[in-house]
């Protein structure tokens, strides 16, 4: 035989077409137990299908500030162990109003910003005792008189609108130290400060970020009508949004079913068998969205993607199995009988497939952050629930409905054709011989090596300013860039903890040693202001001094510094007096920026040790995406470890072979460095939202080898050439992969129009590793076969052994 097409495979077990010449008894037990009961497995999964159909509507939509933080990291502990000191310190939303007109000292503007102010005082979820606005009791004004210090609200209790109030105001502005924090330098807008609690105090339950963010934007189209311009960032306004987005990715998740029925239909030409693997397939997606509220889980801006990626995993492996009974049909084989071989044929490497799958969820677990650790459980129960409806509904249902005539005549049509001509698949089966393997591999070498340069510069944490998971030029975004061009106090917030022994929070030395910690932070590039009570007192010093700036200093006076810290504002430290908090205004949240934050403060208690005194890092929202670029960073390269650990682990059970092994694992691995530089091409960082994606697609990129090396590995145990048996998996369970491959790719590309930045992103990577790992498994693989794999006498024990357990194939005579 010249050429692998000159010999081809038939089917071991022979085509029967008479369902009275089958032994109902052949088989594994695990085929018996399905095939020989099919009416009630199907009844089973019909009630279940009602049942768990009628759950999924009790599904909610939403998130949460605490699950998208590592709750165990050192940082995050501080932080919660002081929570109720720093109220509003992480998670809260801040929403600059800007006046039309010429100032803010105007009568009307003032007018709307307290109706406004109102309004967001009454919003679910809001910490009204820490809430801060120009009409807020808790903004305050402190000056010096002739008769000592004096203060008050910043709006007069006697304002009336009048421009002798107005005045007043203004000079108040002035003297409360919150230009540059509520009030723009340019006094065109002032904030209005809303701190978030978790959970909604009204109803007792979690705060629904979707409608919260929906209540703002009632807000915001209430008033942009007034003379003024409404600009809303933060935590809660990103979820919102995010939330609002996704209800566009059910538009999305049509069109892949929609693109997934039509070009299957193009594959096989049989309407019936494309429906019942599109009907299986989103069976088991009812499955999955009916036990999530059982189990107590809810869809968020992260998790909202799995019920696509187990889809997608299930019409791949949906797929295996109508093609086997598809060819098997038009070879004159009984639906039934087909239905039973395909199964036996491909169970197992489906199986090991999922399990891969799932493993490759599940290890996401170990990332210490609770949205991934949900992600992973969805995502591994989705896998689970395929096992159930894609490789054992499925082969029971077309044993009832079978294949088209058409279709099965069209399928034997091509087989004929391929193997009386030179096509894709003989050129493909002839990369296992060596010269077109070295040179495949020597071509594979060289991307890697490429690739592993480029992607050494993959950075961790957001490298854009803003909401990164958002579009750049979103409304979100916008505002966001206004707050920071026009506030010293942005939305990035990295708060640093000082502990000290209960009532000497204020004691000079203490201060002095804060106020040189505020020193060093703002020569962090990237910081554009501190705030604590040393920077406060020395504001005081002023004051108590004619308003001379040489006196802008800590002064060692311990009654002058209890009379300025008497009317410090409660946030800068607690009642009990034994925790500062020094507040770090940042430019943005990129990876570095955090970094040098982290780095410095690190280094200044190193420097600066002290046996009562303890600086603790982190809080704000910039100090928790910090410890959570941390985590992230340590998470990545230990999880892929994981993933190709238990990949590498199922591919030697299945196989029983080293060798297959690293014909299976090398591709991965390839691709996984491929993604990390794409990732560096596109100037994405490894966080939160993509953290998942590239260890999916080790798991998900696993299942087109597995298919193509199972039938091949048949063949060599039967004494085939390597050729042979490669061209021979190709025209088997090939061109399902290049089906599967570029269908899915297809899918998932339609996300680039996905108003969510990271969803178009992880649309991006996802279509890559499809088109990759497709490319692998039929060009890489044979290629590392050829130098690795060995064929296998026929006549030994073993080979008959597995021959007659896990293959279907033979050499013609």
């Amino acid at each position: 035989m010249n050429h692998a097409s000159d010999s081809v495979l038939t089917p071991e077990f022979p085509p029967i077409d008479d369902i009275s010449k089958f032994d109902r008894n052949s088989g594994g037990l695990l085929e018996r137990l399905l095939f020989n009961h099919r009416i009630a497995w199907i009844s089973v999964c019909l009630v279940l299908t009602v049942a768990l159909g009628m759950g999924a509507t009790g599904l909610r939509l939403n998130a949460s500030f605490l699950k998208t933080i590592p709750t165990h990291h050192p940082f995050v502990v501080n932080y919660l162990g002081h929570a109720k000191d720093l109220q509003g310190t992480s998670n809260a939303v801040r929403i600059a109003v800007e006046t039309r007109g010429d100032t803010i000292y105007d009568a009307a503007y003032l007018d709307v910003l307290r109706q406004l102010s109102d309004d967001l005082y009454l919003l679910p979820g809001v910490d009204r005792a820490y809430m801060k606005s120009l009409w807020t009791p808790a903004t305050r004004w402190t000056g010096v008189t002739e008769d000592g210090f004096d203060g008050g609200p910043v709006v007069p209790d006697n304002y009336d609108g009048s421009p002798e109030s107005i005045a007043a105001l203004r000079a108040n502005v002035e003297r409360s130290g919150e230009i540059g924090q509520l009030v723009a330098p340019d006094f065109r807008s002032s904030i209005v400060y809303l701190p978030l609690l978790d959970i909604d105090h009204d109803t007792g339950r979690q705060l629904d970020y979707g409608a919260l963010s929906a209540r703002l934007d009632t807000l915001r189209e209430k008033y942009d009508g007034k003379g003024v311009k409404i600009r809303i960032v933060g935590f809660a306004k990103v979820m919102g949004d995010l939330i609002g987005g996704l209800r566009v990715m059910l538009g999305f998740f049509g069109a892949a079913i929609a693109i997934t029925s039509l070009t299957l239909f193009f594959f096989t030409r049989c309407w019936r068998s494309s429906a019942l693997v599109i009907g299986c397939t989103l069976t088991g997606i009812i499955w999955l969205l009916g036990l999530l509220p059982l189990l107590g889980y809810e869809f968020n801006p992260y998790s909202i993607l799995i019920p696509f990626l187990v889809y997608a995993v299930g019409v791949s492996h949906a797929a295996q199995k109508m093609n086997g009974i598809l060819q098997d049909i038009a070879r004159g084989t009984h639906k039934l009988i087909a239905a039973r071989y395909t199964f036996r044929r491909l169970f197992v490497a489906g199986v090991t497939a999922l399990l891969a799958d799932a493993v490759g969820f599940a290890i996401l677990g170990l990332v210490d952050v609770p949205v991934i650790r949900e992600l992973a459980v969805i995502a591994s129960l989705g896998v689970a629930i395929l096992v159930f409806t894609n490789l054992a509904l499925l082969p029971i249902l077309l044993s009832y409905t079978g294949v088209s005539e058409r279709a099965a005549q069209r399928a034997l049509q091509r087989d004929s054709t391929m193997a009386r001509t030179r096509s894709v698949w003989t050129m493909l089966a002839g990369l296992t011989r060596g010269r077109a393997a070295t040179i495949v591999i020597l071509l594979a070498a060289v991307f890697g090596i490429l690739a592993f340069g480029a992607a050494r510069h993959l950075r961790i944490g957001d490298l854009d300013a803003g909401a990164p998971e958002l579009r750049a030029g979103s409304m979100y975004n916008r505002d966001n860039a206004f707050v920071v061009q026009n506030y010293r106090a942005s939305s990035d917030v990295f708060v640093v903890m000082v502990k000290t022994p209960p009532g000497q929070c204020a004691q000079y030395q203490r201060l002095q040693m804060v106020d040189t910690l505020e020193l060093r932070l703002r020569e962090v590039p990237g910081v554009e202001g501190t705030q604590s009570l040393a920077s406060l007192t020395r504001q005081s010093m002023v004051g108590m001094n004619e308003g001379n700036p040489k006196w802008a200093d800590l002064i060692a006076n311990q009654e002058l510094i209890n009379a300025g810290a008497a009317r410090a504002p409660r946030e800068l430290f607690n009642p009990t007096c034994d925790l500062l908090s020094v507040y770090v205004y940042l430019r943005d949240h990129k990876a570095e920026t955090l970094a040098a934050v982290v780095a410095a403060v690190e280094d200044f208690r190193t420097r600066h040790p002290s046996q009562d005194t303890q600086i603790l890092l982190a809080a704000g929202n910039a100090g928790i995406e910090a410890a959570t670029n941390i985590v992230v960073e340590d998470a990545n390269h230990k999880m892929l470890l994981w993933v190709y650990g238990a990949v590498i682990l199922l591919c030697f059970i299945a196989f029983r072979s080293w060798r297959a092994v690293v014909c299976t694992v090398l591709p991965l691995m390839l691709t996984s460095v491929l993604v990390e530089a794409l990732m560096v091409w596109l100037g994405m960082g490894v966080k939160v939202a993509t953290l998942p994606v590239v260890a999916l697609g080790v798991g998900i990129g696993v299942d087109y080898a597995l298919y193509n090396l199972s039938v091949t590995m048949s063949g060599l145990r039967q004494g085939a050439t390597l050729a042979q048996a490669y061209y021979h998996a190709l025209n088997f369970t090939g061109r399902v992969v290049v089906f599967t491959g570029i269908t899915l790719s297809l899918c998932v590309l339609t996300w680039v129009f996905s108003p969510i930045k990271f969803q178009a992103d992880m649309g991006i990577l996802l279509a890559f590793m499809f088109l990759v790992n497709m490319i692998g498994a039929l060009v890489l693989v044979p290629a590392i076969a050829c130098f690795v794999l060995r064929p296998t006498s026929p006549g030994t024990d073993a080979a008959r052994n597995d021959a007659n357990q896990n293959s279907s194939f033979i050499i013609p005579h």
